[in-house]
């Protein structure tokens, strides 16, 4: 399950939108599910979400 957040933040540079994205990853280690955060191109957060 994944969730995108609702906060956008921009670009010091430009007129770039970024969205924080949260994706739940299981821990090959100890099994356990871990949250992955990363700041990701608004057109981009589609595709950070199917790998």
């Amino acid at each position: 399950m994944a969730k995108k957040a609702v906060a956008t933040f921009n670009a010091k540079s430009g007129e770039r939108k970024l969205v924080k994205c949260i994706k739940m990853e299981k821990s090959p280690k100890s099994g356990a599910y871990v949250f992955a955060e990363e700041l990701v191109d608004a057109d981009k957060a589609a595709e950070y979400f199917k790998k």
